[in-house]
């Protein structure tokens, strides 16, 4: 059974206003005039041309972040299971980073090959660490 973080009440119940009333409200934010041009992909960029309608906010254009679409500041950047997340890419860095395993869960970098993977999800087993992506 997979470990659960020790949250406070305050904290759930900002998770939950986070996952479930703003998550599904935010808008997808792309780069401008990226639905026009193939060679343009929708990742953003901060629309900043002079008589830019997207940067002006006009009507029947693409939103752009603002501080409004901003989360609760104790949840912000946390996981959605309530860990906060910290990413390793060796063992050492697994003994030296995880100071608390009841609200700290590690994430094993993408570029980690599968024998040092492997250590890592063992010492994290025995020491009751959670491993967010364990696939193997």
């Amino acid at each position: 059974m997979p470990k659960k973080p020790k949250l406070t009440e305050e904290e759930i119940k900002l998770l939950r206003l986070k996952y479930e009333v703003l998550k599904p409200r935010m808008p997808r934010f792309i780069r401008q005039e990226s639905w026009r041009y193939v060679r343009i992909k929708e990742n953003w960029r901060r629309p900043r041309g002079k008589d830019s309608k997207m940067r002006l906010k006009k009507k029947g254009y693409p939103k752009i972040p603002t501080i409004g679409y901003r989360t609760p500041k104790l949840v912000r950047g946390r996981h959605p299971s309530g860990f906060v997340e910290v990413l390793v890419h060796n063992v050492e860095e697994v003994k030296r980073l995880v100071s608390d395993p009841d609200r700290q869960a590690i994430r094993i970098a993408a570029t980690v090959g599968r024998r040092k993977r492997l250590e890592i999800i063992k010492y994290a087993d025995e020491h009751g660490i959670r491993v967010l992506n364990r696939q193997v």
